[in-house]
This record gives C-alpha cells, structure tokens and sequence, in this order.
C-alpha cells in the first residue's frame, strides 16, 4: 500500500470508530462507566478495540430469555403474588418470628425477582471440596428419579470422570439425568466425554453455544450459576465447579477455599424452578411441569430466598439483596470474595457503613485466576481502608467464596462476586439465608481464615511499588467491561 493512501486509510479507521461509539451511546444504551471504558478502548486501539468489542462488548438482546409465560407454567406467578398479598396483610405465618425483622429484605426479593421465602430448610454449609464432592456423589448415587445439573465448569479430569460413572451407573438404571454447562467456562470439556454420556442417555446441552462450532465470542452472558438437584429432595448451590482444582488439586492455586450448601426442603423446589428455566432456554427438549420434579419435604427451620439474576434482566437483583443487607447492619459485615470490583451504589454503601461505626471485614486471594481483575480489586480495596475497613489477604491457597455476612444473623452463599461481570454480564444464582445458627458458622469459618490471612493495612498499602500502582490504574479505568 503506498503512502498517499494512508489518509484515506485513517480516514476510514476514525468513521468507522465515530458509527461505532455511536451506536455504544445511542443504540446500546449501556451504563455510563461501560460507556466511557469502550470509548477509551476505540480511542487507543481502533482496530483492535473493534474486535474486542465484538467479542466482549455487545448487548445481550432486549427479549427477555425467561418470560412470564414459562414462570406461571411452573407455578411461580400465582404463588409470588400468594405470599406477597399475605406478608402485605400480616397474614403470613412466620415459623421463627426474628424473620420479621428482615420483611425488608424478603420484599425485595420476592417483588424484585420472584423469590419465594422458604423457612422449612435444613442448610449444610461446604468449605472444602474434598468434603462437598463426596457428599454430592453419595446423593448421585441414591437419586431414584431424576439427577438435573448446572455448572459453569465442567473438566474431563479425575474428578469430572468420577462423576460421569456414577451418572452413567444410574442413568442405566433408569434415572433421568440432565447436565447442563457453559459453553465457555467449559470449553475444554472435550467430546468424547461428552458422547460417553449421551451414549448411556444422559440428556446434556450448552448455554449460549456458538455458531460455529469451537469459535465461541460471546464471553460476556454466561451462565456462572452452580445448582444440582436429586429427586426433587435435595440440592446444591455455591461456587464449586467440577474440576480437580476444586479439591486442591491444581499446583498454580494449591488449596481451593470456597463455600457451598447443602439444601433440604422447600427451597430445593424454587432450586429445581431455576434449572427448569435454564434449562428450557438452552434445549429444544423442554422440561414440563411435573409433580415428581417437586418432592421437597420440610426439613428444618432455615428461612431460604434463591435469588437470580442475569443480563436478561434491566434489574441487577443479587446486587440490591448485597446493598440491602449492607445498610442493614449495626455490627459487622464479613465479605468473601475472588473479585472485589464494586459499581459506585455497592462502594458507597460499603462506605456509609464503615463511617457509620459498622465493623467491615473484607478477605480476598493473595494470587490471581484473572490478573487484571486482581489489579482492579487491589485498587478498589484502598478505598474501604480510608473508610477505616479492614482487608485480609487469603493465603493459605486460592479464595473462591462468595459469602456476605451480617450481624451473624443473615447471610447470602452463592455465585456472584462484587464485581460488574456477575452484577450485570453473566447469570448467577444465590441462596440468601434467615438463620442466626447457621449465619453463625459462616462467622466461624471466617474468622478461621483470618487465621490463616494477613491484614493490609493503611501502611502496608501506602508502600506499594510504582509498578503495582500503575497496573492497578490500567485495570481500573477498564474495571467496567472486565
């Protein structure tokens, strides 16, 4: 190409760059730091920003994935307004009355993302994946009916084999069995597995497969929920993935840290409806309404909101059920997360609180799974130290809980991180729990991990390197589309 085309080059380049920040303004109507993120990204890289922006930039379609339609066939319609009519009236029947203190809370959800409040649970709580895995595969093999699975991640390692034999072992015996994944958390899931099952009549599909088949761009709007469902009777939430690293297995992160739970009762049935929704969506082979997917008993007294929440929605309700519980609290907050990345509402209100004499309890991983997310998380944690929080760094392995504390009295377990990707980009599912016992664990469990933590403190932070600061300012500035 000769040089006296360049101009007309650049040319070209800048229109296209002007249509394109265009449409991200006027036509995507993104929020305004998303905005702002992808404009500097076009500004300094055209070309390549364009492709980034194909890749990660693009808006999730405004139809709704999961509609009002498939909802009322499931019962959700009539027994959300049933109950919201009855808290309203004061006709609700509380089984433990401290839950009165949280109507806030439980409203929210319940207007906000169809939550039904359960309070007949038994709740086991999981830190270690050595223990979840075990109990999880002895329930796989008692399944008699139907065995239904959703993870981000599924690997053909030792452990993702250990379960596809027992899925196998009961699909011949006659169990129905569903496993759905993502088709980008698990893109290394290779298709021999994957054929093996299908072969003993395990039903399988991806979320948001691509076209083309292992050309996959959409990595925003994945499915990050982890559930597993028996019979109807029992089942599993939280942030384990199926992998060998779950169990410490992997030498990059040594020991995995994350949190789980074990659910009997009622709550195990709005569980089963989030599958049923997902599932519907990703397969032509919808799943009906049936009484044998819905054999929850009551089991205990842990009151249990599963709460959702994705890009097909203009509501980020897991976020609000964060923020409500923030400014809820007298005492204490103890957070858990990988991603420590909070929007302008969750700071603010992590920032009131601390200022208004509340003791926050921030614990993140002292490596990274994803390096610019680890940069943004460790400038955004200087923030709560100036507000007067305090900040551990984990580091006995790698840290994957995403837990919320408050007043050891309520709590929330489940996938979402503070971050903008679980806030706003992917699908992501809670389990938010009414019970001082168990909340009282969760404490436990925190304060054991303090044991194994260091604090950073004003000081230490002060002292970071140049380095440091500067990868910390780039992640920043970009920390809206990560």
């Amino acid at each position: 190409m000769t040089l006296e085309f360049m101009p007309y080059l650049l040319g070209s380049i800048l229109l296209f760059n002007i249509f394109l920040a265009f449409t991200i303004i006027f036509l995507e109507r993104k929020d305004a730091s998303s905005t702002w993120a992808w404009l500097m990204v076009l500004f300094f890289i055209p070309i390549a920003g364009f492709l980034l922006y194909l890749i990660f930039g693009r808006k999730l379609s405004n139809q709704r994935i999961f509609t009002w339609d498939t909802k009322s066939k499931l019962g959700v319609k009539n027994a959300v307004m049933s109950q919201e009519k009855a808290i309203e009236e004061g006709r609700f029947v509380y089984k433990d009355e401290s839950l009165v203190a949280y109507k806030d809370l439980y409203l929210l959800h319940l207007r906000n993302n169809d939550a039904i409040l359960t309070q007949d649970n038994e709740v086991k709580i999981y830190t270690d994946g050595t223990e979840k895995f075990a109990d999880l595969i002895y329930d796989l093999e008692q399944a008699t009916d139907h065995i239904h699975l959703l993870y981000y991640i599924i690997r053909h390692d030792h452990l993702g084999k250990r379960i596809a034999d027992v899925l196998i072992k009961k699909a011949n015996e006659g169990v129905d069995i569903r496993v759905l994944y993502d088709d980008m958390g698990s893109r290394s899931l290779s298709r021999k597995y994957v054929k093996r099952l299908q072969r003993a009549g395990v039903e399988l599909e991806a979320f948001f497969p691509p076209k083309i088949p292992n050309i996959n761009f959409k990595i925003n709007y994945r499915n990050h929920r982890k559930l597993a469902i028996i019979d109807g009777e029992v089942g599993y939430i939280g942030g384990f993935n199926i992998g060998d690293e779950y169990l410490g297995k992997n030498k990059k992160f040594g020991y995995w840290r994350d949190t789980h739970l074990r659910v009997y009762g009622d709550a195990v049935s709005t569980m089963q409806t989030r599958f049923i929704l997902d599932w519907n969506q990703a397969s032509r082979n919808d799943i009906l309404y049936e009484n044998r997917y819905y054999q929850a008993e009551p089991k205990g007294q842990t009151g249990v909101q599963i709460v959702s929440s994705g890009p097909d929605s203009d509501w980020e309700q897991i976020k609000y059920g964060y923020i409500k519980m923030i400014l809820m609290a007298k005492k204490y907050i103890y957070i858990q997360t990988p991603y420590f990345i909070p929007d302008e509402s969750l700071k603010d209100a992590l920032r009131i609180a601390a200022l208004s004499g509340v003791n926050i309890k921030l614990m993140i991983p002292n490596k990274p799974d994803h390096p610019f997310v680890y940069w943004a998380t460790l400038s955004y944690i200087g923030d709560l130290l100036n507000a007067g929080a305090s900040v551990y760094i984990y580091q006995n392995g790698f840290l994957h809980a995403k837990t919320l504390v408050v007043d050891g009295k309520i709590s929330s377990v489940g996938t979402a991180n503070i971050d903008v990707r679980s806030f706003r980009l992917n699908f992501e599912v809670n389990a938010f729990l009414y019970d001082r016992k168990l909340t009282q664990r969760l404490v436990e469990a925190f304060e054991n991990d303090i044991e194994l933590a260091t604090q950073m403190t004003k000081k230490l932070y002060a002292k970071r390197s140049l380095g440091i600061r500067f990868k910390e300012s780039i992640s920043r500035l970009i920390s809206p589309i990560l």
